[in-house]
């Protein structure tokens, strides 16, 4: 079974309409003086410096401790990490759009761990960013009806074409081993589309070699190089994050089980309990 071929892949529909993205304006002018962003589980923060000058100070690991920012710049923090924007003496005023970033599951949304906990990026570097950005300022400068609910529509529009760009350019964001850097290899992103499609389908390493087009030997090598870990882990993960998001929502663990393709309730609940540390009745009374 192929999913499709290389050229019409499409490597976030099923992640993102499994696990939603809320993007929140909360944001759009000048930076008249010091602004400070503190960490919340859960909550990144996606910044659109439109003009001006500042200093951006943060404590990341990989990172300066100060950046100076000049020109148009995009600024994504996955994760939300600390950090504070100073406008730059002598500079014009900065001029910002800025919104906050809500994953489903947080931390534990498939896309967060593969990310960067910093994507700085020029507007310039992105092909067609800019008539999105327009259409974002345009109803994010202006009061009128429901202008706030369609600049967080336009700013999630300006979020995906960002992880598009991230894929076709993940060495360049310096993303570590994770969902980001596996689905920039096009053959290994067959596979792992197939699961994220099809999570209950009773994937073996030999069928999702086969999706991938490569030996099973390649694919173990490569899957474990781009992804830091397993293909046998990655997919009783994912199942767990997909399970652990169904029971949230109500769905009896029979269900659930069944949904993903387990033989019984009892063997879905002991992979679930191997992986989550708990049984998913358990985990479901604490959710």
């Amino acid at each position: 079974m192929q999913i499709g071929h290389a050229m019409s892949l499409d490597r976030l529909e099923g992640v993102l309409r499994r696990f939603r993205v809320e993007v929140q304006l909360f944001h759009t002018g000048p930076l008249c003086g010091s602004e400070s962003f503190d960490a919340r589980p859960g909550r990144g923060f996606l910044h659109v410096l439109r003009g001006g000058g500042m200093d951006v100070q943060q404590t990341l690991p990989g990172q300066p401790r100060t950046l100076s920012l000049s020109e148009p710049t995009l600024l994504f923090y996955p994760a939300g990490a600390p950090h504070r924007f100073v406008p730059r003496a002598g500079a014009a005023a900065p001029l910002l759009t800025c919104a906050a970033v809500h994953f489903e599951g947080g931390t534990q949304h498939p896309l967060v761990a593969g990310l960067p906990p910093l994507v700085v990026l020029p507007l310039r570097a992105v092909d067609g960013l800019q008539a999105s950005l327009d259409l974002l300022f345009d109803e994010a400068d202006h009061v009128r009806c429901g202008h706030r609910l369609l600049a967080d529509r336009l700013f999630e529009v300006v979020l995906i074409q960002l992880l598009r760009w991230l894929f076709d350019h993940a060495a360049q964001a310096h993303a570590g081993p994770g969902l980001i850097h596996a689905l920039s290899d096009r053959r290994l992103a067959r596979a792992i589309v197939a699961i994220h499609g099809q999570p209950g389908h009773a994937w073996t390493l030999d069928t999702l070699a086969a999706e991938a087009g490569m030996s099973r030997a390649a694919f173990t090598a490569a899957f474990r190089d781009h992804m830091g870990r397993s293909v046998g882990d990655y997919l009783s993960d994912y199942r767990v994050l997909v399970a652990k998001r169904e029971l949230s929502l109500g769905r009896p663990v029979a269900l659930v089980s069944d949904t993903l393709g387990y033989a019984s309730p009892a063997a879905f609940t002991r992979m679930f309990k191997a992986r989550a540390g708990q049984t998913p009745k358990q985990w479901a009374m604490r959710a």
